[in-house]
């Protein structure tokens, strides 16, 4: 571990740790929507907290491999975040940003349709989250309209996009912070596709524009090659010619 730095760390726990995240989110699912009770519900509540744990022992790893620790702390709060705010049962679905983390890596900036799949992805994601989310925390109270896994669904997809019907809406002051999370990560997704739509235009402009100006300069090099030629043939006749 004394060698280990925290790159080389990130690296070899980063797929590990997106598989203990999709652990969490199946569990949490199963929790949320089937609501086992018994052992069962002892079983998938354990399951839970043995995930809260991989990532608090992450998180504690992670820091003391920091090099200026202090600076790597504060610059991280986010992450302190991801493993002390969990504690309130709707927000332990934060430990699920792994996940966009690992998609984001995948995505790069190299390739476009990485981005796509990126975007697609997380979209997909925030909208299973969310309906877990806002269900987990709408079912049961007063005047709730968001009561089964298929109305939160549908909240959620209407949410993610900004569309907005108001014909299911959370009732709860947690519901209306999730559906504010929703809210602002459906825009931040569609400033995603859209960046990408306009840097494919601009690219498409841009490579015709070089397409043309290419096809000109061969213009131009074809008709000073031939106004060449000719001025030496003009040449070469006066010399040939009687004075």
């Amino acid at each position: 571990m004394g060698a280990m730095d925290q790159a080389q760390w990130r690296r070899y726990t980063e797929w590990p740790l997106s598989g203990v995240a999709l652990l969490f989110l199946g569990v949490f699912a199963w929790q949320v929507i089937d609501q086992p009770t018994g052992s069962s519900a002892v079983a998938a509540e354990s399951i839970i907290n043995a995930t809260w744990a991989v990532f608090i022992v992450d998180y504690l790893v992670t820091l003391i491999l920091a090099r200026p620790r202090w600076r790597w702390f504060y610059t991280h709060l986010f992450d302190l975040a991801i493993v002390a705010l969990p504690l309130l049962r709707p927000l332990r679905l934060l430990r699920l940003v792994v996940l966009l983390r690992v998609l984001q890596r995948a995505a790069g900036t190299a390739l476009r349709g990485r981005v796509v799949v990126y975007a697609a992805g997380s979209a997909l994601l925030l909208v299973f989250v969310g309906a877990l989310a806002v269900l987990d925390t709408e079912r049961g109270a007063p005047g709730a309209s968001i009561t089964t896994f298929g109305r939160a669904i549908w909240w959620a997809f209407v949410t993610i996009t900004t569309v907005g019907y108001g014909d299911v809406y959370p009732v709860t002051d947690e519901g209306r912070l999730i559906a504010v999370a929703v809210m602002l990560g459906g825009i931040a997704l569609i400033g995603v596709v859209t960046a990408t739509l306009a840097s494919w235009i601009v690219e498409r402009v841009a490579q015709q524009d070089e397409e043309s100006q290419a096809a000109t300069r061969r213009q131009v090099a074809d008709l000073a090659r031939q106004i060449d030629e000719l001025t030496r043939a003009l040449k070469d006749g006066r010399g040939e010619s009687p004075e």
